[in-house]
């Protein structure tokens, strides 16, 4: 039971994310099958289903925007303030902060890790490991969107008697810039609302909030 609760946050959202995923296939599934029936077309079941371009592009577009909120939110707090949030550091701490405050190399403790520690390249990934990392889930799923973009779009040209179109064609094109901005515009706007709401709004006992007396100009307290 202490393991759980120790971990009770990160399975919590796991649960959610694959009762969520789940959920969407089975809409998705039906969505799919509905429209493919009303054009008069042969439906799938629900393996083909998983497996194909609409289901994968779906996936794809939401992870690969959620992945970028997360990489420009990461990175943009390093160096950039906001005055009475709890989302952003303290007014006069901007910056990557000097090895002391990171505990790097000589000021590493016995708990620290050990790339922490030993300096050279491998201090150097660990302190960009986070922003690294990120922004690799999000490449490898905005390729896999606009591959899977691209196969969807051309099985639509092709019962249309179109012409496919290439990789490069598809990823300059409005369809693809429309479904990539529409999340990207909702990921921006609810980091930003985030950071600014914290300024005034509170939830008792919530790292994500100042503390409920906390004054409104307090920076950088979580509560």
């Amino acid at each position: 039971m202490r393991r759980l609760k120790e971990h009770s946050l990160g399975l919590f959202f796991g649960v959610l994310f694959v009762a969520a995923l789940i959920g969407q296939a089975f809409a998705g599934w039906h969505a799919f099958n509905a429209q493919q029936a009303a054009d008069g077309l042969g439906t799938l079941s629900l393996g083909r289903y998983l497996t194909s371009s609409d289901f994968a592009v779906d996936v794809s577009e939401n992870w690969q925007s959620e992945y970028l909120q997360f990489l420009f939110y990461i990175a943009a707090t390093v160096w950039l303030l906001q005055r009475g949030s709890p989302e952003s550091k303290e007014l006069d701490n901007a910056g990557l902060e000097s090895d002391e405050a990171q505990k790097v190399g000589p000021y590493a403790d016995e708990r620290s890790p050990r790339w922490a520690a030993v300096g050279g390249i491998r201090t150097t990934i660990l302190s960009w490991s986070l922003t690294l990392t990120m922004g690799t889930i999000f490449l490898l799923s905005w390729l896999a969107q606009s591959i899977a973009g691209q196969v969807a779009r051309n099985e639509e040209r092709l019962a249309s008697l179109q012409d496919p179109i290439g990789w490069t064609d598809y990823v300059l094109s409005a369809d693809f810039w429309s479904r990539t901005l529409q999340n990207w515009q909702s990921e921006f706007l609810a980091v930003g609302s985030m950071a600014v709401l914290a300024i005034y709004l509170r939830q008792r006992g919530s790292p994500e909030s100042k503390p409920v007396g906390e004054a409104h100009s307090a920076t950088g307290v979580e509560g």
